[in-house]
Formats: structure tokens, sequence, C-alpha cells
């Protein structure tokens, strides 16, 4: 395998279980190649959230590895607050720090982890607050701000370490319906820019249309994976199909 056909991360047979023995991943393995967005579907329970945690190293793992960039970053020995400076993550709950204004959430992690002056740190946060359409919040605090907006910032909050990988966690799952559109619109444009994305979703008519590969997981386990096309179009497994039918029936497909 050459250096531009490693995968940006590769799981290995991941297993994860919680406390009496509950095995929440079952030797999970996905390769996400670089500059491509892959999209975890599947029922709440499934694993998707234990999956990305693990990814982010939040979680550790009972056995199995994972790589990021070809190196194994489940290895004792890797240093793991180096690991999560190339990894972006954005969970649901937006976490921005309330007294703190958007430009000092966004600017803290890269003057107190990365040794970023505090004039560049703020230049280079106000210009992507700009693209994602929060310029004039720069000075607000959070509570100030609707939901999808701070969604938004803690989006840019990610981005602002520069990650190699950016794994979102149901980001758009707090959100009121009006305002799902305007985080999408964002992935939307990340994906156009070549981010890699890891994305655990229930926003089906999104993960067909932004993902390159889509990974049901049924019970901690990938019970099956392909394009968008072949997932939503021909799963080939049962379960698969029942649940899409579900999500159908839902309106949300």
């Amino acid at each position: 395998m050459t250096a531009a056909d490693t995968p940006l991360l590769r799981l290995d047979s991941v297993r994860k279980t919680f406390g009496r023995g509950k095995v929440v991943l079952r030797d999970v393995s996905i390769d996400v190649a670089p500059h491509t967005v892959t999209a975890l579907i599947g029922a709440s329970g499934s694993g998707k959230s234990t999956l990305l945690r693990c990814a982010n190293l939040l979680e550790e793992i009972d056995d199995g590895a994972i790589f990021l960039d070809g190196e194994e970053i489940t290895d004792p020995r890797a240093d793991h607050d180096a690991v999560r400076r190339r990894i972006g993550v954005v969970f649901q709950a937006y976490n921005l720090f309330p007294h703190m204004t958007v430009l000092d959430n966004i600017t803290l992690a890269p003057r107190r982890v990365l040794r970023v002056p505090r004039a560049e740190a703020e230049e280079a946060a106000r210009e992507l607050l700009e693209r994602l359409g929060l310029g004039d919040k720069a000075g607000e605090y959070p509570d100030r701000l609707s939901g999808g907006q701070q969604q938004r910032a803690a989006i840019v909050r990610a981005l602002a370490v520069r990650p190699k990988l950016l794994l979102l966690d149901e980001i758009t799952a707090a959100l009121d319906p009006e305002l799902v559109g305007e985080v999408l619109s964002v992935v939307r444009d990340l994906k156009g820019e070549g981010m890699t994305m890891v994305l655990a979703t229930h926003e089906m008519g999104f993960a067909r249309e932004v993902a390159d590969q889509v990974c049901f997981l049924d019970d901690g386990v990938v019970l099956e994976r392909g394009t968008p096309g072949r997932i939503f179009g021909e799963p080939a497994e049962e379960r698969t199909r029942q649940f899409l039918h579900r999500i159908v029936e839902a309106g949300r497909l």
C-alpha cells in the first residue's frame, strides 16, 4: 500500500465494552480515505457515538487498533494529546464556555495548546467566523446566539486547530428543525474544501447527499457499508432494510 492509498483513519477490529461486559463495539473495522466523508447511520444505541469517542481517544478500546495517517494512535506509547490536536470533534451539545466570548472560545485551544500568538489566533478565528456566517458574532457570548449559531461556532472552534480529521456526532440533534439546514450547509461546504469527516447522523437525506461511504451500525457491528446509492437504494441486509423502511415511514428520507 502506497502513502497515497493509506486511509487517514483506520479502525481495525475495534472492540469496546462498558460496565459488566456490555459490548458496545464488536470487532469494528472501517477505513476512511483522505478527503472523503463517512456517514455512520443506525438506531440510537447502535454504537455510533462510542465509535467516534474511541477514534478521538476519549474512550479506551478493549481490543483492536486505531490508526491515524498510518500511525497506531491506540499504542500505549502514543502521545494522546498530540493525536487530539490533529482531530477536531463537534458534539450535539455545543460545549461552548458560557463565560467567554465566541472569539475567546475559538482561540483558546490554538493559544493554549498550539502556542499560537493571540493576534494570529484571533485573525484566523475571525476569518473562519466570516466563512461560516458568524463574522459579526465574535464579541457575543454563547447565550446570545441561536442554537444554529452556537453549533456553527462549535464547528469553527474545532476547525481552529487545523485538524486533519473532523468527527461530527449528531450535530443537528439538539437543533430546532429550521436551524438544521444552516449547520448542514457548513458541513457541505467543508466537504467541498476537502475536509475528511466522519459523521454520526440521523439526517438520512443529508447522509445520502454528502457521504462517500455509509456504514450501517446495528448492536455494535458494522452490518454493512457501501456507497450511499447502494446502502439507501439496494441494502443487502434485512436489518438495514427494516431500519430504512421505518425512516421512510417517518418521512425522514
